[in-house]
């Protein structure tokens, strides 16, 4: 049975055609740089590796693309081989704990829930409402990255606001990257043979989460009630002092929505640089002495150090941390840096296996207090199995 996961995110979408229950991959590709320049897609079969440039203005136009290839690559003949669509969906509010077949009420309600994440959900929307008109014979699932953060406890989840804000308006910490963070609490307990290990997981890509993992479950992350929360990632700010918001306001006479707008799509790494939200525009501007790319690297380092050094008190010690996602999987120097800075816990670092990308590989040196990983991600199977489940 053929089950196509998706996995659109802020400028990306990633795609995995699997053959279930075996799990077994028969096409795989990346999307990246959406609308923002200099588009390009990646096509895996058959162990061969295809790259391709392509303008890539909206989401809507890497789907297309993406069914025009699994036809050119002979992978399906009819589209009614496909007998499920899973979709991973950002912001499922309160309302949804868990993955659902979707429906008009759900396209409702993930609509209404947009402006928890406005880089997201639309982006998920227009996957899913292509892939229905594309593909009407498939079950179309949505999986949401809200879920596997419901077993963080009220301590951790809840703001230090009014309380009517919360039973009344549902004001609390979501938390995101779930399905992420889901595969690597089991992968990692897998490895170390410990599915109740202490696991710090660092999902660091254009957009970013950590998250304390402890008997599986999470018991605290980094994003918020929206994915604005946290990190400083690639165009968005994570925390800041939320009086700044009236602030620029008074001064400046944006309206709410334009500085929310700028909070997500003008900050972090690009707007400390002004140069890109890419790390590695990022990394080649450092490189080359520039001195906004070198303070928007520190900046980064320094906010995932934080995280990292609070989540190891959160849960009494760490048996792992884990690296994944595009940055995290790909970047050495990112996770050197990073890695430097926790030599107060006693972590260290082997330079020469860190030299890796997108491998599963144990970093650490033999003498470090906490194993350190790379763990390629995999949401994409977590969504294949939830869909097939329905199915």
């Amino acid at each position: 049975m053929k089950i196509l996961s998706v996995n659109a995110g802020s400028s990306s979408l990633k795609f995995q055609m699997y053959e279930m229950p075996e799990e077994k991959v028969l096409i795989s590709g990346t999307f990246e740089r959406i609308g923002i320049g200099g588009g390009m897609y990646t096509i895996k079969i058959n162990g061969e590796k295809i790259k391709k440039e392509q303008e890539l203005a909206d989401h809507s136009v890497a789907v297309k693309i993406l069914i025009d290839e699994l036809f050119a690559n002979n992978v399906i003949e009819s589209l009614d081989e496909i007998k499920g669509v899973g979709h991973r969906i950002v912001h499922g509010g309160e309302k949804y704990a868990k993955s659902v077949v979707i429906d008009d009420d759900v396209i409702k309600t993930v609509t209404e829930l947009s402006d928890l994440a406005p880089l997201h959900n639309p982006a998920n929307l227009i996957g899913v409402k292509t892939f229905m008109e594309s593909i009407p014979n498939a079950i179309q699932v949505g999986c949401f990255d809200t879920a596997f953060h419901q077993t963080m406890e009220k301590c951790e989840f809840l703001y230090p606001v009014p309380y009517e804000w919360y039973t009344e308006y549902g004001v609390r910490k979501y938390g995101f990257h779930g399905m992420s963070h889901n595969y690597i609490a089991k992968r990692a307990g897998e490895i170390l043979g410990n599915p109740n290990a202490k696991i710090i997981s660092c999902h660091i890509g254009n957009g970013g989460s950590l998250c304390a993992i402890a008997d599986g479950k999470s018991i605290d992350t980094s994003m918020g009630f929206t994915p604005n929360a946290g990190l400083m990632m690639g165009s968005r700010s994570g925390d800041i002092d939320s009086t700044l918001i009236p602030f620029i306001m008074n001064k400046t006479g944006k309206s709410l929505d334009e500085v929310i707008n700028d909070l997500n799509k003008k900050s972090g790494y690009l707007g400390v640089s002004g140069i890109s939200s890419d790390s590695r525009d990022i990394e080649d501007a450092a490189a080359e002495g520039n001195e906004r790319a070198i303070l928007a690297q520190n900046m980064y380092y320094e906010k995932i150090v934080n995280y990292i050094a609070e989540y190891y008190l959160e849960l009494g010690g760490a048996d792992a941390i884990v690296f994944t996602a595009g940055v995290g999987e790909n970047s050495k120097l990112t996770r050197k840096a990073i890695c430097d800075k926790l030599a107060p816990l006693g972590v260290k670092l082997d330079e020469e296996a860190n030299n890796v990308r997108g491998e599963e590989k144990l970093i650490s040196a033999p003498d470090s207090t906490v194993k350190v990983y790379v763990i390629p991600t995999d949401e994409e199977v977590m969504i294949a199995r939830d869909t097939y489940s329905f199915i």
